[in-house]
């Protein structure tokens, strides 16, 4: 585990300085050949650079083992990362659509093609990062890195709009094609509205982590599945399952026959537990509570059991 964490941080390390590098060239190219769309593409890389930082450090944080103020690990610091992220990508979109706008009341500016090379360099360099990003976020099941990696999705978005838009104003200068210089605000408006919809769905699954909420339906019914596989369960009451951080915890009450003594009992909850977690190696804990079964009684849910609306 510590050398996933390892691998996962230096996956990290990579997409930071990537991002600087980055940042450095759209920015230097668009402030050295006047073009808004590199300019406005550098900044958003600029919030991937502290975006990065961030993962990094919730990285960190969320590897420390349980302590006495925190005796469920600190396995949300990727999710606070997550919502982190979220908050600077809407901010990112918001700079990139007033910007965009403002180019088109703007001054026309001639349309470099070193400028042009730089989006499309971009462009390819962060295909290639989100590729290696999301791999390993799959790899080593982090959060932040899936992140990260929705994050250089986003930005091969901005890249292919600043690129389109300065082809077809290079190629309109070229040519002499009337109106040709809007098309780069007009393909950057769009583009940022994909970047605030990446954003908004980052925001609300963290927040749904952070609010405890449960995991999907077709999880649980798969959950349901291994406890009802064992004879000896009769019945489950309640089983919720809810994300932390990387992993999963589950709360199970379940019944067995009365007639079972301590051990048994013990015995085949420890089988249950055993045999989730081989089948779902991201469930961390399982929790399970006995209630009795008795045949041919009518069930009394006890007070322990909710009465959970849908």
């Amino acid at each position: 585990m510590a050398y996933e964490s390892a691998k996962a941080l230096f996956v990290a390390w990579i997409s930071l300085i990537s991002n600087f590098f980055l940042t450095l060239i759209k920015i230097g190219f668009g402030l050295l050949f006047h073009s808004t769309a590199l300019i406005a593409d550098g900044v958003h890389n600029g919030g991937d650079v502290i975006a990065s930082v961030a993962t990094i450090g919730s990285m960190k944080l969320s590897n420390h083992p349980a302590d006495r103020e925190h005796p469920y690990g600190h396995g949300k610091a990727e999710d606070i990362s997550t919502a982190f992220i979220g908050i600077i990508l809407i901010a990112a979109a918001a700079f990139l659509i007033f910007e965009a706008i403002s180019s088109l009341f703007g001054p026309v500016s001639e349309v470099s093609v070193w400028a042009l090379l730089a989006a499309i360099l971009s462009t390819a360099w962060k295909w290639a990062l989100y590729v290696y990003t999301h791999r390993a976020a799959i790899r080593y099941h982090s959060k932040s890195l899936q992140a990260t990696a929705s994050d250089h999705l986003a930005d091969i978005y901005a890249s292919l709009a600043a690129a389109l838009g300065l082809s077809i104003g290079w190629i309109g200068r070229v040519l002499d094609i009337p109106y040709s210089h809007f098309s780069d605000p007009i393909a950057g408006i769009v583009v940022s509205l994909l970047v605030l919809r990446i954003a908004i769905i980052m925001m609300v699954k963290s927040t749904n982590v952070l609010m405890e909420s449960s995991v999907d339906e077709k999880k649980q019914e798969e959950y349901k599945e291994v406890f009802l596989s064992f004879p000896q369960v009769k019945k489950i009451d309640i089983l919720r399952a809810r994300e932390h951080g990387n992993s999963i915890l589950i709360d199970a009450q379940i019944r067995l026959p009365a007639s079972y003594n301590i051990q048994e009992g013990d015995d085949i909850t420890e089988e249950i537990r055993q045999k989730v977690m081989s089948r779902f190696p991201d469930v961390e804990e399982v929790l399970i509570h006995i209630n009795p079964w008795y045949e041919g009684r009518e069930i009394i849910e006890p007070d322990s059991v909710p009465n959970l609306k849908k």
